[in-house]
């Protein structure tokens, strides 16, 4: 566990991934100096990685599939090996109907059943099957956001990259990668993320901010739709949520403390009006979990 003071920066980073170190020490009351050491112990012990999660309708990776997967033989040979796809963002073991869960990010409902054939043909995989999410009510790691306006050329390309590598990456390193000033690499910089192009945020360890235990669940749902996704969503707990259609209306994963906590976040999800728990899973291990995208060497027809 961190102390109350790291557990504040690694929340401030995960709300902003380039908070200045001034910013950040006005913010718990240190000094610039503690505070840099302070963050650079937690990025090196990866307590929190800090990256940069470019939006979904930049790179053509708007198809969502939520798999879930019954195997033969080892769950986490078969995990390991599903992880390595690289449109896998997210694979976990759990403990309930089935015997690990994946996110799939592809450009279209096409590549996304090509990629769950190749999923499917995985040694030891006796099942998949298949959530389409529609719309992204929650997300801890991401906000959930509109694209604005904006053209991207060649060097803002070149910089999403970096910014994926190493959401923290210093001005002055971006600045020689892509061969414009200081301040005009800012510019780009701040463009990118107001747009939102990209967001810079840190991807903490739960454990590490006292959430030892994840969850799943897959729900169905009576009367409006949005209206029951966004109660789920406003519940202590729920890190992530999402609509579709499959075998539930409503997916979602939530974090607490201890096993009897994650029962209680349930419980709270049951509680609200229209809702119907039809399966939920304990995650036992997470194998992966990436936001890093294929971006394109030149810029997608000159635009996003």
């Amino acid at each position: 566990m961190l102390d109350a003071v790291d557990a504040v920066l690694v929340r401030e980073l995960q709300r902003d991934g380039r908070a200045t170190f001034q910013a950040l020490a006005d913010r718990v009351g240190l000094s610039r100096t503690a505070v840099r050491a302070r963050v650079q112990h937690l990025l090196e012990t990866q307590v929190v990685r800090v990256v940069g999660i470019v939006h979904a309708a930049v790179v053509g990776a708007e198809a969502i599939g939520h798999v879930s997967v019954t195997v033969e033989g080892s769950a986490r040979e078969v995990a390991k090996a599903v992880a390595e796809r690289p449109a896998v963002s997210f694979t976990a073991l759990t403990a309930g109907p089935y015997d690990l869960v994946a996110q799939v990010r592809t450009r279209d409902d096409a590549a996304l059943a090509a990629e769950v054939d190749q999923i499917r043909s995985v040694p030891g995989v006796r099942a998949a099957e298949v959530f389409r999410s529609v719309a992204t009510v929650r997300d801890t790691h991401t906000v959930v956001r509109e694209l604005g306006e904006v053209t991207l050329d060649d060097i803002d390309w070149r910089l999403l990259h970096e910014l994926q590598r190493d959401g923290r990456a210093p001005y002055t390193r971006l600045a020689h990668v892509i061969g414009l000033s200081q301040a005009a690499t800012r510019a780009r910089v701040v463009r990118l993320m107001r747009t939102g192009v990209i967001q810079v945020t840190g991807l903490a360890d739960p454990l590490a901010l006292g959430a030892a235990e994840l969850g799943g669940f897959g729900l169905l749902v009576t009367g409006g739709l949005r209206a029951v996704a966004d109660a789920v969503a406003a519940q202590d707990g729920v890190r992530y949520l999402a609509t579709g259609f499959g075998r539930y209306d409503i997916v979602g994963q939530a974090e607490a403390a201890s096993r009897g906590e994650l029962v209680s976040v349930l419980d709270a999800i049951r509680s609200v009006p229209g809702v119907t728990v039809r399966e939920s899973w304990h995650h036992l291990d997470v194998v992966k979990e990436s936001y890093t995208v294929e971006l394109p060497a030149q810029p997608l027809n000159g635009s996003s």
